[in-house]
């Protein structure tokens, strides 16, 4: 597992899994895998009210958890699910700016929705994937993954622009986001998201502290931030309402890790159904032990695939490489500090961007799937459910409500299996 064989980088070969290329190049490689995933796994922890640093503290530490359990066969990493926003905020209550008061909550349904995902993946490795893939066909994992992002739109659009300067502030990121995900090229372009947010951030300190344009950025509590330190932890607090509201988020990853795992296939060309089982089962731990010290669920990153794609290296030993880093950038408060000072506006509108990104990866997984929606099954199971989560539609069992994501999700399924069913009925 901890074994590779190395080997020198060249412009025709890709890089296997088991495979490494010499460890300055594996760690160069490893850094640029930190900076793809930078982005979105601060961002999350910021629009829930976690603590930063424990976010990505948890990203490395559950990476490492993943490659140990997945036996080093599967290049993944691991980064804040955004899966897990919505119904966070509706158990918490919290409306952002600043720490969520009640993390805990909110952690003891993070730790329940693990144990669930975990459980999954045993069943996975015990039986096989073929019932996965029945009960999640692309339509199905397409429109669960587009939710997502359409879920979560009303988030920075009516949080995060206390002020008119903040909205326009908010439509100039996208557009910042958008003429850098336009103009450059290679790795810039990739890392979108993170370039987007420090130009964005830079124009917003040319505005506010510069010119006197709304509330300008205090940097002050970064300079005096040390360099090393402990982060923050906190303890769940298990609350049956929350755990049942928080749970069902297993079924969203599943379709994600499920998703991201046949495009890993399709880039290596190995064959990854053989670590399904072991990849949910990694995910679910990761999310548990994020849970029970203060993170953020996790999961696998489409982000850092896209690198993957970029550099056709999928060696395991650039995502360890990566872990550790991470591992070492969540015990600097310097860091969380400078996470901190991000204006709320930008966040709001690389939010905007995020959640529109991952709106247009689940139709792409209908596009590369070809889903055909001439059939009525087909189409019946994505414009309901599509509907039902971006309407944040609600379904209340006595004290427990699933809402929207939720709703969306087990929708999908359940209407799909009935619907095909019933297409095949003489």
């Amino acid at each position: 597992m901890l074994r590779w064989t190395e080997r020198e980088l060249t412009d025709t070969a890709a890089v296997a899994p088991d495979e490494r290329l010499p460890w300055p190049q594996t760690i160069a490689m490893g850094l640029q895998h930190v900076v793809a995933m930078f982005g979105a796994t601060v961002l999350a922890p910021r629009l829930m009210g976690f603590d930063a640093n424990i976010a990505v503290l948890m990203s490395g530490i559950g990476t490492l958890l993943f490659f140990f359990i997945t036996r080093g066969k599967v290049p993944s990493y691991l980064g804040s699910s955004f899966a897990f926003i919505a119904v966070v905020l509706a158990t918490t209550g919290f409306s952002g700016g600043g720490p969520n008061p009640n993390i805990g909550v909110a952690l003891g349904g993070i730790i329940a929705c693990g144990v669930v995902y975990t459980l999954i993946g045993l069943v996975v490795m015990a039986t096989g994937t073929g019932w996965v893939e029945r009960l999640m066909p692309p339509v199905v994992t397409g429109t669960v993954v587009a939710v997502i992002g359409l879920n979560l739109a009303a988030i920075p659009v009516k949080n995060m622009a206390p002020t008119s300067f903040d909205a326009w502030m908010q439509a100039l990121t996208c557009l910042v986001l958008a003429l850098v995900a336009v103009k450059t090229r290679g790795m810039v372009q990739r890392l979108l998201i993170l370039v987007g947010l420090i130009l964005a951030s830079l124009v917003y300190a040319v505005l506010t502290n510069g010119l006197g344009f709304g509330a300008p950025i205090d940097l002050a509590p970064v300079a005096t931030a040390p360099w090393l330190g402990m982060p923050h932890f906190a303890s769940p607090v298990f609350s049956a309402p929350a755990m049942l509201l928080i749970a069902p988020v297993a079924i969203v990853l599943v379709a994600e890790n499920l998703g991201h795992l046949k495009a890993v296939a399709a880039m290596t060309g190995r064959d990854m159904d053989p670590h399904i089982g072991r990849a949910f089962v990694g995910d679910g731990v990761a999310t548990v032990l994020a849970g029970a010290s203060g993170g953020t669920g996790v999961t696998t990153y489409a982000e850092n695939i896209g690198v993957m794609a970029a550099t056709r290296v999928y060696s395991t030993a650039v995502f360890v490489v990566a872990a550790l880093t991470a591992v070492l950038l969540g015990f600097s408060p310097k860091f969380g500090a400078l996470i901190q000072a991000i204006p709320l506006a930008v966040m709001g509108g690389v939010s905007i961007v995020v959640f529109g990104l991952i709106t247009v990866a689940g139709a792409r997984i209908w596009v590369d799937n070809r889903v055909d929606f001439s059939q009525p099954a087909n189409l019946m199971t994505a414009a309901i459910a599509l509907v039902l989560g971006t309407g944040d539609f609600a379904l209340r069992f006595g004290d427990f409500a699933l809402g929207g994501i939720g709703t969306a999700t087990f929708g999908a399924i359940l209407l799909h299996a009935l619907l095909r069913r019933q297409g095949r009925a003489p």
